[in-house]
Formats: structure tokens, sequence, C-alpha cells
């Protein structure tokens, strides 16, 4: 019987079939074994594939390619996953969804708070994997597609930060001009034209617009922590946006309209 699996090169793009390809997604894992298992269901519901068994090969990939999702193992041999979920994050804003057999609460929280938009534990079943890739780039499309917030030639300032509705900018308080991705733009502007309110997740998904949102999953919060890390002075102590536990989020910026 031939094997199950093969190893293959790092990095190789794989298309199966005849149908179009409409997502490519990235593995990144240490193990043989689980990138084929991963790599062989993806394939099956028509994804194209890149593998990279290490951080540096991840980022070849990533330059080389563009990439729908990424699939990051959080125990990588010699390398922290969490540091590779934070980098990868910081540059792109590229979904991610660690699949790892590290299964301890701390470190699922810790994964999503630093930018995984989902976390699988090993030993997984692929109907899941597949599952979860399909919800994280249906919201991903749904985000970003969701139309800017009412009021599109207003403007307003909150500690010395600028947000223009009508050109869809912000700058921070040196007047450099702050890159936030399409759906952090409407994040922010969520909260700021709702000052000192408590919003629940699940009304920050229905004032994004998305759709295909899941009230259990945490992928508000990994938005929420990718906005955090571009306005807020120290991320880990926010000012602007606060965690409400139990609740939800506020924005606690002074927020002015100019």
């Amino acid at each position: 019987m031939a094997p199950l699996y093969k190893n293959v090169t790092p990095c190789v793009w794989v298309q199966a079939g005849t149908a179009p390809v409409q997502e490519t997604i990235l593995i990144v894992d240490d193990e043989a074994e689980i990138r084929a298992l991963l790599r062989a269901g993806l394939e099956s519901e028509d994804f194209a594939v890149l593998e990279a068994a290490s951080g540096r090969e991840a980022e070849e990939c990533l330059a080389s390619r563009e990439v729908s999702l990424i699939t990051l193992d959080l125990k990588l041999a010699g390398e922290d996953g969490l540091k590779l979920a934070r980098d990868f994050r910081a540059k792109r804003n590229t979904p991610i969804i660690m699949i790892s057999g590290k299964s301890d609460p701390v470190d699922r929280i810790v994964g999503l708070e630093l930018g995984a938009d989902d976390y699988i534990a090993k030993p997984f079943i692929m109907r899941e994997v597949l599952a979860r890739v399909r919800a994280v780039l249906r919201r991903y499309v749904s985000v970003a597609a969701a139309p800017a917030p009412a009021g599109q030639g207003e403007r307003y300032s909150f500690d010395s930060w600028n947000i223009d509705f009508g050109r869809r900018e912000v700058t921070d308080p040196s007047g450099a001009h702050c890159d936030l991705t399409t759906a952090e733009f409407n994040l922010l502007g969520v909260f700021v034209k709702r000052p000192s309110r408590v919003l629940s997740r699940d009304e920050l998904m229905d004032l994004l617009k998305g759709q295909d949102w899941n009230p259990l999953d945490r992928s508000i919060d990994g938005l929420i922590a990718r906005l955090r890390r571009k306005i807020e002075p120290e991320s880990e102590r926010p000012r602007l946006l606060k965690t409400v536990r139990g609740v939800g989020y506020a924005f606690a910026g002074n927020v002015k309209r100019l």
C-alpha cells in the first residue's frame, strides 16, 4: 500500500483538481505528518497549499505568494509560535489559525490576544479544521467588505489623534499617518462614535455588519488586539480600548467632533 503521506519541498504550491482555486493556505508545522494530513484535507476542498517547516520558510512563502490564511503550530522545534504569530500579524492582515498540541486555556487566550483568529488543539478532526478555515475566511471577507461608518465627511479627534471618515485616514499625535486595515478602521470608527459606551462582542459584530460570526469565537478579540497595538502607547496596558470583563469593550478616549 502506498504511504499516506510523503515529505514535500517547503513552500511548494499544490493545486488539486482542475477547478479554480479561490484561496491559498500556508501550513506552518515542523511535523511532516501533520503537514501532509492538512494538505490532503485542504486539497480535497480545492484550496491551494503552501508548506513551511519553520518561521524562516514561512516568511519566504509569504514574501513570494499571496496567502489567504495561515495555520500555525504553536510549538515549532526551537521556535516560539506565539512570537511568530505576533510577527506575522505586525506585518500583514492575514488570518491565522493556531493548530497545536498545547491545549492549556492560557495558551489559547494568549494566542488569540496576539492576533490568532482561532485555535484548534491536536489531535484534530479534519472536518472541523475545514469548517473553521471556511468560517475565518468568510469573516475576513465580510468585515473587509463592510461599508464605512455613517457620516462619510465627519472628522473626530481623540487624545490628540485624528480620524477622517471622508478620507478614511487616521493620524497620530505627531501628525503621522497610522496604517490601519479596513477592518481596523471600521472598528475604530464604531468606538469613536460611541465613546464610553460598553459594547458587547455581539453588538460589535452587528455594528460591523459582518456575516457568519460565531458568538462563541474570539475574532473580535483578535481584531481589538491588533488595533490596540497600533493606537495604544502600551498595548498590554490599554488606555483607550478598555476591556470590561464579562461584558465587552469600551472606548475611553476623549472624543471631540471637529
